[in-house]
């Protein structure tokens, strides 16, 4: 049985029509997970070299939502994101720094883009900034969930040892 370009678009590797109980196996998308990687880690690397080059802008904007402790904060946000950036843009220990990035936006998300606590185009705007974070974390979480591609670091690693 032929498949057609939307269907292995859409599910990979076709069933097998005459056996029930083949299991599914779905193609990797190795390219796309990198593409995807490149993608997400943009956000973290440009934020995290653009906190570092600019403190004193990012610790008024964190002390004008009430964050305490700014100035060490600032440091620790920037550590941050470069190191998670980093980790899933070379796809090193990608699950871990998929899931640090996840733990380290909710309170981001709540503090920095609390959209209820606006009104008129400012609340608009941080909600654009919450939905956002809510977004880019469902894409961490997939990172998570499913690893980081055929194209890592960690796919290297984890190869068997050849003979």
């Amino acid at each position: 049985m032929q498949s057609s370009m939307a269907e292995r678009l859409a599910y990979g590797t076709p069933l097998d029509p005459v056996a029930d109980d083949t299991p599914v196996h779905l193609v990797p998308r190795s390219t796309t997970a990198l593409v995807g990687r490149i993608l997400i880690s943009a956000i973290f690397i440009l934020g995290g070299i653009s906190k570092f080059s600019h403190p004193a802008a990012t610790i008024g904007y964190m002390e004008s939502a009430g964050v305490p402790s700014a100035h060490v904060l600032m440091y620790v946000a920037a550590i941050a994101e470069l190191l998670g950036g980093l980790a899933i843009l070379l796809g090193f220990l990608t699950r871990l720094g998929a899931l640090g990035l996840f733990i380290y936006l909710i309170p981001v998300t709540l503090l920095m883009h609390a959209f209820w606590k606006s009104t008129g185009m400012a609340a608009q705007m941080q909600q654009v900034n919450f939905l956002k974070n809510l977004t880019i974390m469902g894409g961490l979480l997939a990172f998570y969930a499913f690893g980081p591609g055929r194209f890592s670091i960690d796919r290297r690693m984890r190869r068997p040892m050849q003979p």
